[in-house]
C-alpha cells in the first residue's frame, strides 16, 4: 500500500501564489508516476499535472501550462504543485494519485492510490 498526504491549501485571494504538497509512504517503489488532479463541486476530477519519480520528467493538462508547476523531492518523498497567478475559477479540492502506469496518465482510473485532498479556495 502506498499512502499520500495532501497539504498546503486554503484561502487566497486572486493573483496569489500557492504551494501544495504530497507526502508518500508506504511501498513508493511499487508506483513510477504522481500525478496531480481537482474536483470542483458537480464536476468531474480533472487531471492538472504527473511527473515521473525516476526522470523528473512532467506533462501538463494545457489549461494550466505556465501558470502550475509539479516537482518532486526523492530524497523526501515528496512531490509538490507550484500554483501561480491564481482564478476563482481554480477553486477546488486537490488530490494527488499515486500509479504505476509506465506512461502519463491523465484519467482517475488510471491511479492505484489516492490522497485525502486539500481545499483551495479562491476568492475574487
Amino acid at each position: 500500500q502506498v499512502q499520500l498526504v495532501e497539504s498546503g491549501g486554503g484561502l487566497v485571494q486572486a493573483g496569489d501564489s500557492l504551494r501544495l504538497s504530497c507526502a508518500t509512504s508506504g511501498r513508493t517503489f511499487s508506483t513510477d508516476v504522481m500525478g496531480w488532479f481537482r474536483q470542483a463541486p458537480g464536476k468531474e476530477r480533472e487531471f492538472l499535472a504527473a511527473i515521473r519519480w525516476s526522470r523528473g520528467s512532467t506533462y501538463y493538462a494545457d489549461f494550466v501550462k505556465g501558470r502550475f508547476t509539479i516537482s518532486r523531492d526523492v530524497a523526501k518523498n515528496a512531490v509538490y504543485l507550484q500554483m501561480n497567478s491564481l482564478k476563482p475559477e481554480d477553486t477546488a479540492v486537490y488530490y494527488c494519485a499515486a500509479g504505476r502506469l509506465g506512461r502519463y496518465g491523465e484519467w482517475p482510473r488510471e491511479y492505484d492510490y489516492w490522497g485525502q485532498g486539500t481545499q483551495v479556495t479562491v476568492s475574487s
